[in-house]
């Protein structure tokens, strides 16, 4: 079945009203405020114009309170939302607790065996795909190639964090506002943690050992959080511990910052010279590792449109979707805004593009990126999870962002790191005693 015609079929089951026309459904879609969600709501009028019997009502909200929201929803079957942005980390635990409708009966036009594999196998569980990814992600650094110019350094394309320490240092000018590095400091699972956690495995750490103990108290951990501070508080900007992804963006858009570990979707935006100062002058390599860890910091997500079990509107949600993520809205994008700026890291086709590769300098590095991550094998040493750069249990949602706030508040000089590190590890242990992890 074609979009459209279910599109229509589901339309038909709802009815024509009195004057013959086809009844109009809304669907309430749940999304987070960052670049790529926003430009889609502004392309609209295309869906529009293929299903006049569809409207979408957007709630757009920042991405700690999205993940809350959501979680909160559809764990109480509560029903405020057809279609919900969840992430990699959601979708195979709710699909596996039957929260999620699965989404076996995809038309053939929509390509499913386009999807880059190792977004697609974090996207199903016991073979049912339960999300469609609407841009995939790993995580590698950007920098200011003219500020690397200007201090006689050369960036390697898989940078030690001594490289980075150095860098940071020879770029770093406050007095004309330019500070060598921006990181994550917002606290959150998917804030800071997102970013500490990839830091952690490659500095050769882990989130749990075998027997599912908390790592805090290991040296590997502790490296990874004195160094991250270290760089935050010698070559960071002010006021770091309330910057997330959207904050560093804008600061690294501005020409604040000489270098910028985060996102693959980024790059997109900081080579955009309509939104960024330095759009000409961005370079990319790989995450950071610490010399002689083999495992680069750098992590894997996708943002994916899912529909929670129970909706009165699942038609229309899966047409909605469906066009979302399509090889048809990727061409829209590029009609609109050009190919640099498409939805990246979803689709094998998008990386065989010419048009695309040669209008996306940081192409070839994002795919790499993505391929470098292994969530089955995330450490160098042996772990009981999945996830890079989280812990694929339910538990892990609060446990993240609890040890997030302790990390904050290592940064904002409210708490020492030992201190940081030893809340992490109590509060941690804590909460997987009480989930039967440990005795």
């Amino acid at each position: 079945m074609t979009m459209k015609f279910r599109a229509l079929a589901g339309a038909c089951v709802l009815g024509l009203t009195a004057s013959g026309a086809m009844a109009e459904t809304t669907i309430t879609v749940a999304t987070v405020n960052n670049g790529d969600m926003i430009r889609m709501q502004g392309l609209m009028d295309d869906f529009y114009a293929a299903h006049p019997d569809i409207k979408v009502n957007w709630v757009t909200m920042e991405e700690n309170v999205l993940r809350q929201k959501v979680t909160t929803d559809v764990a109480t079957k509560a029903g405020q939302y057809d279609v919900m942005t969840i992430g990699t980390y959601e979708v195979p635990i709710w699909g596996k607790q039957g929260w999620l409708v699965a989404l076996d009966d995809l038309p053939d036009s929509y390509d499913v065996n386009d999807l880059l594999p190792a977004i697609r196998s974090g996207l199903t569980v016991d073979d049912h795909l339960y999300a469609l990814p609407f841009y995939g992600e790993s995580s590698f650094t950007m920098y200011r190639k003219d500020l690397m110019e200007k201090a006689g350094l050369t960036m390697p394309e898989d940078p030690t964090w001594a490289d980075i320490e150095k860098a940071a240092a020879a770029m770093t000018d406050k007095e004309a506002g330019i500070y060598g590095i921006c990181l994550r400091g917002k606290a959150g699972w998917g804030e800071n943690m997102a970013f500490l956690s990839a830091m952690d495995n490659s500095m050769g750490g882990r989130w749990f050992d075998m027997d599912w103990n908390p790592q805090f108290n290991t040296p590997e951990w502790k490296n990874t959080l004195t160094t991250y501070l270290n760089l935050m508080n010698e070559y960071g900007p002010p006021g770091a511990s309330s910057n997330g992804f959207n904050e560093n963006l804008a600061l690294f858009q501005q020409g604040k910052c000489g270098m910028w570990m985060d996102a693959t979707v980024a790059a997109s935006f900081v080579t955009n010279p309509k939104d960024s100062k330095v759009a000409d002058q961005v370079g990319f390599a790989m995450a950071p590792h610490k010399d002689g860890v083999a495992k680069n910091g750098n992590w894997l997500w996708a943002w994916t449109l899912a529909i929670p079990a129970g909706t009165q509107k699942e038609d229309a949600a899966k047409t909605f979707i469906e066009w979302a993520t399509s090889k048809e809205y990727t061409a829209l994008v590029a009609s609109k805004e050009g190919w640099a700026n498409v939805p990246p890291g979803t689709r094998t086709s998008l990386y065989e593009n010419p048009d695309y590769t040669s209008a996306a300098p940081f192409a070839d590095l994002t795919l790499k990126s993505i391929n470098a991550a292994d969530p089955k094998s995330p450490s160098v040493q042996d772990v009981p999870y999945t996830g890079v750069q989280f812990v694929a249990i339910p538990e892990f949602q609060a446990i993240g962002t609890a040890v997030g706030q302790q990390f904050s508040a290592a940064l904002a000089g409210q708490i020492t790191a030992d201190q940081a590190l030893q809340n992490a590890q109590s509060l941690t242990e804590r909460e997987m005693k009480k989930a039967g992890y440990i005795k």
